[in-house]
């Protein structure tokens, strides 16, 4: 049978419910109460697609080196990405400095989320997020989790305008930002895909799903190994930087391939995930990269190149990298 939408009555219910839930169990996080929309964006795109406990060791870092939208603007990409190493998905940094540069070109920062959208990388739902929340527009978002969780409150898949119309129905006007933090909360913690904790849900009474999940079944994930060459002199290290035109993190630097895996040992190996694929990766002390092109690069300079998440991984592990 098909659901229908909660009565008006519900609405006020929900927001009520949701908000007092809110007030009580939001969990402390570093930009949580924070009101200056660069701050804000920042946190933003690094939670885009990124584990909420990275974001957390990396943001204050990154606005100690960045406190305001005026020293990312003045900041060379290579210098902004080397501090984004690690995050993953390096085109959001790209999208971030270009949007410091976009706005320092405005002499002010954006006000409302239509004008936060004409940023490049901003989207709807970013857009949404710093408005609401910096300046308390009643602009309702819309991301995985709150999808999720609209998605169990109607007892069906939804589809994505349907999901912004709902998500915009029940927003409550007069806290908007807490709201969509609340949403996001609870979808995060609460209403998660696998084991969603419905009796810790503060509107699990109003949700017609009670936990089923309406989603697409995950995409199988790939599984690959990957043989990496580690050379050293001298305090040097021997890297690759990518192309600049490369589809995946382009310009980056980190160890060579080797086509052949070598009879030797590997001087360590890993685990290591990129959207889809798991990798098994070895590195080889000795292992000369056949036809790579590549560079010695000082280790202390080497800390401060925008090394793949994979590299700097490595690095650290062998204590060859400080954490910075």
């Amino acid at each position: 049978m098909r659901a229908q939408a909660p009565k008006e009555v519900d609405v006020r219910s929900f927001r009520r419910r949701l908000l007092r839930w809110f007030d009580r169990e939001q969990r402390v996080l570093p930009w949580r109460g924070e009101k200056d929309p660069y701050r804000i964006l920042v946190s933003e795109i690094m939670l885009q697609q990124t584990r909420v406990a990275v974001v957390g060791q990396r943001y204050g870092r990154f606005l100690k080196q960045f406190p305001t939208v005026a020293t990312l603007a003045r900041a060379r990409e290579q210098t902004v990405l080397a501090a984004w190493s690690g995050l993953g998905y390096y085109r959001r940094a790209r999208a971030l400095h270009a949007a410091a540069k976009a706005i320092q070109q405005r002499r002010a920062f954006p006000a409302s989320a239509k004008e936060l959208q004409e940023l490049p990388g901003v989207g709807r739902y970013t857009a949404a997020a710093v408005a609401s929340i910096a300046y308390g527009e009643p602009a309702a978002v819309v991301d995985g989790n709150v999808k999720r969780v609209l998605q169990r409150l109607r007892g069906r898949n939804l589809r994505d305008e349907e999901c912004w119309a709902e998500a915009e129905r029940l927003l409550a006007s007069d806290r908007p930002g807490d709201f969509n933090q609340a949403m996001m909360e609870l979808g995060a913690v609460v209403c998660v895909p696998a084991r969603p904790n419905c009796s810790e849900c503060p509107v699990t009474s109003m949700c017609i799903a009670q936990g089923k999940d309406h989603a697409q079944k995950p995409q199988q994930r790939r599984k690959e190994i990957l043989n990496l060459s580690l050379r050293r002199r001298n305090g040097s290290i021997f890297l690759k930087q990518r192309a600049w035109d490369s589809s995946v993190m382009p310009s980056m630097w980190e160890l060579p391939t080797l086509h052949a895996r070598p009879a030797e040992k590997p001087a360590i190996q890993l685990r290591h995930s990129i959207i889809n694929t798991d990798y098994q990766v070895n590195v080889f002390a000795n292992g000369a990269p056949s036809l790579q092109q590549g560079r010695w690069i000082e280790l202390r300079s080497a800390r401060r190149l925008p090394l793949t998440g994979l590299a700097r991984k490595i690095l650290l592990r062998l204590e060859l990298l400080s954490s910075r």
